[in-house]
């Protein structure tokens, strides 16, 4: 995967202190600020196909959180409430003072909480391929989440990108994944009733094979007071990754007309 675009040129490529985290990131393309949230596990590499035509519209600023890429894992658990108070902290290390926000799997969810914590830092929120608690959960995933280790799921393609550019060196990316995984076990909780306070117009992404069900993501739906949903057929939970045109179309169209 590759992140060239035609603005590479005004690539920021550097680090900022976070609310103590030092995180890693970069921004590309010109515009209204855009915050790309990348999954669990990922990198900002996992996302270069949406990021290659997005920065086309908007100034894309791409973080990597705690433990994740270039940014140095930090000692303690991660949550997503942290991971949300870190983005909140980079938003505010990199001046920008609202923004919309893109988040995909985990960085939905942190692009959730923000929204929910600082609302007057969202312009609007787009949420791709996620659930807000365990009962937006598909079957085999809720199952899944009963065990105390991670089971050997994940492509060796995000190991591979770990050891490359991890700080913490490769042999950190085990730790990452015993804290990933207690997380996901149990979080994240939140109830359907709080999405009534998200200000933000919204857009829910779904892939007609992901992690979560249909009838959550229009639960969600129903929930925000300016929400829509688009379910895309014939892809899974790695929808950026496989369809990312189709991603970038729909988000493009929403912020537009949002």
């Amino acid at each position: 995967m590759t992140m060239a675009s035609s603005s590479d040129a005004a690539r920021v490529r550097d680090y900022v202190d976070a609310g103590g985290v030092r995180t890693y990131y970069e921004a590309v393309g010109s515009g209204s600020p855009l915050v790309l949230l990348h999954g669990g596990l990922c990198t900002i590499e996992t996302l270069g196909g949406l990021t290659s035509r997005l920065d086309e519209a908007y100034r894309v600023h791409l973080p990597e959180r705690r433990g994740h890429g270039r940014t140095p894992d930090v000692n303690g658990p991660i949550t997503y409430d942290l991971m949300a108070r870190d983005t909140t902290a980079f938003l505010e290390a990199v001046d920008v003072s609202s923004a919309h926000l893109v988040g995909w799997s985990d960085g939905a969810v942190v692009a959730l909480l923000v929204a929910l914590h600082r609302p007057d830092l969202v312009r609007s929120l787009v949420l791709i391929g996620q659930y807000v608690n365990m009962d937006g959960a598909v079957p085999e995933a809720a199952e899944m989440m009963r065990l105390d280790v991670m089971p050997d799921v994940l492509p060796p393609m995000l190991r591979e990108l770990y050891a490359g550019v991890s700080p913490d060196g490769p042999e950190h990316w085990q730790v990452v994944v015993d804290k990933m995984w207690q997380m996901i076990r149990i979080e994240p909780d939140i109830a359907l009733d709080r999405l009534a306070t998200v200000t933000a117009p919204t857009l829910i992404i779904m892939a007609e094979h992901d992690m979560a069900t249909v009838e959550h993501a229009e639960a969600m739906r129903q929930a925000l007071p300016d929400a829509r949903l688009a379910v895309v057929p014939n892809a899974t939970h790695a929808l950026p990754m496989e369809h990312p045109d189709v991603v970038a179309d729909l988000v493009l169209d929403f912020l537009t007309n949002a």
